[in-house]
C-alpha cells in the first residue's frame, strides 16, 4: 500500500502515494513562452500531457522513503514486471514481460519465466541478477536494504537461478494468500547491473553475494539502492535509469514536468503515443489547467466546486468512480502524548468525523459515511461481513465533547497541545484540520495546524508530529496493508516501513501472519474482523472516509481508463491516443 504522498505496494507509501499535495507547480501552458498569459494552448499531436499534484522524486519507489504514488504512477509503464493492477484494479499478468504459474501447493511453489526478448533499454538482458536484486530487498534476508514491504516474500527460499537465466521458482515455507501477486510486479524489478557496478561486481559475483546474504560485498550497491536513484531537481544519468517497459524517463524539469518517451528497445507493442508528459500541478489548480488545455487528463481531489467546474467544461469527459484510497488520522505512537491510549480515546471522541464527511465528500459521493473499518473498502463485496466481525459499526460514530473533556480532565491534560501534520498546500485537508481544531479545542485540547510543504519528505520520517492526516492508496490484496500495522523493527525512517506511527501489537502481528497464510477467501473475513477489532481497541488510527475517484480528460483522447488501485489512471498510458 502506498501513500498518496501519495505508492507501496504498497502499493506505498503510495505512502504511495496518496492524495496529498506538494509545492505549487508552474502552470504555464505546454509550448508557451515563459511569462505568457495562460489560456488555450496547443499540445503537439504526438504528445499527451496529464496532471499530477506532486513532483516525481525517485526511479526507485520501493524504499521506505520513496514508496509513494508520486513515483509509482509515472513508472507504471517504465518498469514492468510479471503483473500489474489492471482494469478495475485486478491483478493482471503482464504476458509481454513473462509468464508464471503455481506448480505445487505443498510447498507452495510458483514458477516464473521472463520473456526471452526482454532487455533493458541499454541492451542488457533482463534475467537472473535482476530477480536476485528484487528478492534481496523484498525478502528482507539481505540486510541493509530500506524496503517498504517484505510481506510474503520473506517466507520464500532463495531463488535458484544462474547468470543469464530466464527461469526461476519461488518456493514458500508456508501458504501465502496473495501468491498470484507475490512475484516481481510493475515498478519492482530494477536493473541489477547498475547496482552491481557500484561494487565493481560481475553478474555472477552479484548473484553469488545475494545467495550468500553477503551484505558487506554489496554494501555500496545497497547504499545506492536506498538513495542513488533519488532525483535532486533532475533525473540521474541515463545509464543509471534504463527502462524495461514501453516508455523510458527522458527529462525532469524541476517544479514543472517529467517527460517520458517511447523505448526503442521495447519488445512488445509500441506505445500509441510517443511522448507522455506529467505536469506537476496542485490539485486545486488542475481543473483550470484542463480548461486551458495546458493538460489533457486530470485527477483532482474530489469536491463539489471542482466537480461543478469540470462538468461545465466543453469537450471534457468526467468520471466519478470507486477508489481504494481512504483518508485517516495516523497517531504518532512513538514520541508524542498519544502514546497514552486514554488521550487517543479523548481525541477520537472529539474528531467530527460525520461533519468532515458531510462537508468534504458527500457533495461528490452522496452515499458516503464515516469509515467503520480500514482494510476493506465499502464497495468491496466482503465489507459488511468484515464490519460485522469487527464490531466497528458505530464506533466513535458521534462526537462526544463532554466525554472527551472528562477523559482529558482525569488524565490531568486539559490544554494539551496537539500538532496535526499533513502535506500542504491542500485546501480540503486544511478545512478538515480546522473542523478538528474547532471541535477538539472545545473538549480541552489545544490543537494546532502543523501543515508543511515537506511533511512527507522530512517531518513524517522524523516522527515530528502528534497525529498525521493523509490517505492510503491500496488494492484488494489482503497482504497489501500488512506493513501498515505490523510492528516495526525500529521506529526510524529506514525501518518502520509503512507503519509511520510505529503501532505495535503482538496479537495483531500474529493475526496478520495468519491472514496472509489463509488462502480460503471465505475464511479471511473473520480474521480481518479480529484485526479491525484490535485496531479499534488500541486506536492505532482513526479512519475517516473513502475517497471517491474523480478524473476528467479531453474527449479527443481514447483508452483513458480510471483505476481504483494505486496504479492510478496511468496504468495503461501506453494505450492512450488522440483521435
Amino acid at each position: 500500500m502506498s501513500l498518496a504522498r501519495t505508492s507501496g505496494r504498497s502499493l506505498a507509501a503510495a505512502m504511495t502515494g496518496l492524495l496529498l499535495l506538494g509545492a505549487c507547480a508552474n502552470t504555464e501552458p505546454v509550448g508557451s513562452p515563459a511569462g505568457s498569459s495562460p489560456g488555450a494552448t496547443s499540445i503537439p499531436a504526438q504528445t499527451i500531457v496529464y496532471a499530477y499534484e506532486q513532483e516525481f522524486q525517485s526511479y526507485n519507489n520501493n524504499t521506505t522513503a520513496e514508496n509513494a504514488t508520486r513515483n509509482a504512477a509515472p513508472l507504471q509503464r517504465v518498469l514492468t514486471g510479471f503483473w500489474f493492477y489492471g482494469d478495475k484494479g485486478a491483478i493482471t499478468p503482464d504476458r509481454d514481460f513473462g509468464t508464471y504459474a503455481k506448480i505445487s501447493d505443498d510447498p507452495l511453489t510458483v514458477e516464473y519465466r521472463i520473456n526471452d526478448k526482454a532487455v533493458w533499454s541499454d541492451g542488457t538482458p533482463i534475467d537472473c541478477d535482476d530477480v536476485m536484486l528484487w528478492w534481496a530487498f523484498r525478502s528482507g534476508k539481505v540486510r541493509g536494504f530500506s524496503a517498504a514491504d517484505t510481506n510474503g516474500v520473506e517466507h520464500t527460499r532463495t531463488p535458484d537461478c544462474e547468470r543469464g537465466g530466464k527461469r526461476f521458482t519461488l518456493v514458500y515455507d508456508e501458504p501465502f494468500a496473495d501468491w498470484a501477486a507475490g512475484g516481481p510486479a510493475a515498478t519492482e524489478l530494477l536493473p541489477a547491473h547498475v547496482v552491481a557496478r557500484q561494487d565493481g561486481l560481475s553478474e555472477e559475483e552479484f548473484i553469488a553475494a545475494v545467495k550468500d546474504s553477503d551484505e558487506k560485498r554489496i554494501a555500496r550497491g545497497i547504499a545506492f539502492f536506498n538513495n542513488g536513484w533519488v532525483s535532486e531537481g533532475r533525473l540521474p544519468a541515463a545509464e543509471l535509469i534504463p527502462s524495461s517497459g514501453p516508455y523510458k524517463l527522458s527529462k525532469l524539469d524541476a517544479g514543472h514536468s517529467l517527460t517520458l518517451v517511447a523505448n526503442d528497445r521495447w519488445w512488445g507493442t509500441p506505445p500509441a503515443t510517443p511522448t507522455i508528459v506529467e505536469r506537476f500541478i496542485t490539485l486545486d489548480e488542475q481543473a483550470q489547467a484542463l480548461q486551458n488545455r495546458e493538460v489533457q487528463i486530470v485527477e483532482p481531489q474530489p469536491g463539489p466546486e471542482v466537480l461543478k467546474q469540470l462538468r461545465s467544461l466543453d469537450g471534457v469527459q468526467v468520471s466519478v468512480s470507486d477508489k481504494y484510497t481512504y483518508e485517516h488520522l495516523d497517531f504518532n505512537l512513538y514520541s508524542s502524548p498519544f502514546r497514552d491510549r486514554t488521550l487517543r480515546r479523548a481525541f477520537a471522541k472529539c474528531v467530527p468525523r460525520q461533519r468532515i464527511v458531510d462537508d468534504l465528500i458527500r457533495p461528490v459521493a452522496p452515499l458516503s459515511g464515516p469509515l467503520e473499518i480500514r482494510t476493506v473498502a465499502p464497495f468491496q463485496a466482503n465489507h459488511s461481513a468484515v464490519v460485522a466481525a469487527s464490531g466497528g459499526s458505530g464506533v466513535y460514530g458521534e462526537q462526544d465533547i463532554e466525554g472527551a473533556r472528562a477523559l482529558l480532565r482525569k488524565a490531568g491534560k486539559i490544554g494539551l497541545e496537539i500538532k496535526i501534520g499533513y502535506q500542504t498546500p491542500n485546501p480540503p485537508r486544511t478545512a478538515a484540520v480546522q473542523l478538528i481544531i474547532d471541535s477538539c479545542n472545545k473538549a480541552g485540547f489545544n490543537v494546532v495546524d502543523g501543515g508543511s510543504e515537506d511533511f512527507f519528505g522530512t517531518v513524517m520520517p522524523a516522527n515530528g508530529y502528534d497525529v498525521a492526516l493523509f490517505a492510503w492508496n491500496g488494492s484488494a490484496l489482503v497482504s497489501g496493508w500488512a506493513s501498515n500495522f505490523t510492528s516495526p523493527r525500529k521506529c526510524t525512517a529506514d525501518f518502520k516501513g509503512n507503519n509511520n506511527g510505529c503501532y505495535s501489537s503482538k496479537k495483531v502481528d500474529r493475526l496478520i501472519a495468519t491472514l496472509n497464510s489463509t488462502v480460503d477467501l471465505a475464511a479471511q473475513d473473520p480474521i480481518i474482523g479480529e484485526i479491525e477489532k484490535e485496531l479499534w481497541k488500541d486506536l492505532a488510527t482513526i479512519p475517516l472516509f473513502q475517497h471517491p475517484g474523480l478524473s476528467a480528460w479531453d474527449e479527443t483522447l481514447q483508452n483513458v481508463v480510471p483505476n481504483p488501485a494505486q496504479s492510478t489512471i496511468t496504468w495503461n498510458m501506453d494505450k492512450w491516443r488522440r483521435s
